[in-house]
């Protein structure tokens, strides 16, 4: 079977959630531009958007529409030769309008599961629930097509053991995606010993065409992103609750101060705390539970994320993108309060916040924020002299950071020598581009 004929009947699986949504959308768009290729005209492309419930589907169609939009007008050029032979379409918005609605025809929204059965390939975005995983491939690969090809977005679950349990016999993949797919670069590509080197090829393929990046891991639950992830996290949660402890201050100044640090001090897009609450604190801890059986030297659980999910306080997103209240409390995207787990309320940051970065101390004159080194060309530089510069100084902020940056380098080391990633550069390639952070984890910033 050729790429296109592989293509030409797909199924999404939890199509309406923010993960499978950005793959329907991503898929959808690569099988619309192949339908358009001279030699694939008065081909069929099929493409199932399945979820639970039609309510959950309802919004697929404006979010598709919004989104290819966007993408339409950015490659109007590629879409001009595509529809050459179209003499109806004169104007931009015409040739903008008809590829909306070519790439809108493929998609067929449905609760069914037996509408994945004659696809030649699969892929799943249900969440980290191994058992579920496995229910739905093994329905589908009893019932449908012997040819089928399966690529799990998991980002914990070992990829074996889906493909153990569900009885593919190497037809499985893990292909994961970063939030959201349609903007992040990065898939983690995990297979097994069994994955047949065909759907290996084609997962390659398939990246490229979307312009995707990807770094292989190897199949050890949490692979590489969550594996450096959840031990940053937790690594984040011990330091606060011992600061709030040496210090004698409330958990919630802690929290604020933590996350104050991991972004300010290791220059990071969003401090730690913010980190999770983006991701989700129902997630994050069910993620440590999906991962926490499979680690022998190290107990990947935390009481902070319980009491959080007992209070009822789970951060995420709302469907629109906007945050949800977590750790922090946000308004118009910014933090601007920190949850008290003894009072259950959130306490404005404005009311310790000049203490707090007291407490801490001032940043060297050689600081520089995150967004500041997008565009850097002598990044390197000027990180080095920031470090060597905070080295110097004895600060409370200047020791909590560099033992900070100390531990996240050493979660990466470790992540190499269980050999969870292949090296070095493969840890950083995942947090430079799945994490956008400024510089990966692996470096001589904190030897």
């Amino acid at each position: 079977m050729t790429y296109d004929e592989r293509i030409q009947h797909v199924s999404v699986l939890g199509a309406a959630g923010k993960m499978g949504s950005g793959i329907l959308l991503l898929t959808a768009v690569e099988m619309a531009d192949r339908a358009l290729q001279p030699e694939n005209k008065g081909k069929t492309f099929v493409l199932n958007a399945i979820d639970v419930s039609d309510e959950a589907l309802s919004g697929l169609s404006g979010y598709l529409r919004v989104q290819v939009r966007k993408i339409a007008e950015k490659k109007i050029v590629l879409l001009r030769k595509m529809y050459a032979d179209r003499k109806d379409l004169i104007e931009n918005r015409d040739i903008i309008n008809e590829y909306i609605f070519d790439v809108l025809n493929i998609v067929r929204p449905t609760t069914a599961i037996e509408a994945a059965y004659n696809s030649a390939l699969v892929f799943e975005a249900v969440n980290e629930n191994r058992a579920l995983k496995v229910k739905l491939f093994s329905q589908i690969n009893e019932n449908g097509n012997p040819d089928t090809w399966f690529f799990t977005n998991t980002s914990s679950v070992p990829i074996h053991l889906i493909d153990e349990e569900a009885k593919l016999n190497g037809k499985v993949i893990g292909f994961h995606f970063y939030n959201p797919p349609a903007v992040q670069r990065l898939v983690e590509l995990i297979q097994t010993g069994k994955t047949l080197p065909e759907i290996v090829d084609f997962a390659h393929d398939f990246a490229k065409n979307l312009k995707k990046i990807i770094v292989p891991s190897n199949d050890f639950a949490g692979f590489i992103g969550n594996g450096h992830f959840m031990r940053d996290g937790l690594y984040g949660i011990q330091e606060a609750e011992k600061l709030a402890k040496e210090k004698n201050i409330p958990l919630y100044q802690a929290i604020y101060m933590i996350n104050k640090v991991t972004q300010d001090y290791l220059i990071r897009p969003m401090g730690i705390f913010q980190l999770m609450d983006y991701v989700g604190i129902d997630v994050m801890q069910f993620i440590l539970n999906v991962m926490n059986p499979f680690v022998k030297d190290e107990n990947l659980h935390s009481d902070l994320l319980d009491t959080m999910m007992t209070q009822g306080v789970k951060g995420g997103q709302y469907s629109s993108g906007a945050q949800k209240d977590g750790f922090l409390k946000y308004e118009k995207g910014k933090p601007v309060a920190v949850w008290d787990i003894q009072n259950k309320t959130y306490v404005p940051i404005a009311q310790f916040e000049k203490e707090s970065d007291k407490m801490l101390g001032d940043l060297p004159d050689s600081a520089v924020a995150w967004k500041a080194t997008l565009r850097m060309k002598n990044k390197e530089d000027v990180f080095s002299k920031f470090y060597n510069d905070l080295k110097k100084i004895s600060t409370l902020g200047a020791e909590i950071a560099l033992k900070y940056g100390k531990r996240s380098k050493a979660i990466g080391k470790k992540l190499v020598k269980d050999g969870v990633a292949h090296n070095d550069d493969d840890v950083n390639t995942v947090m430079l581009t799945g994490f956008y952070h400024a510089y990966g984890p692996i470096n001589s910033y904190f030897d």
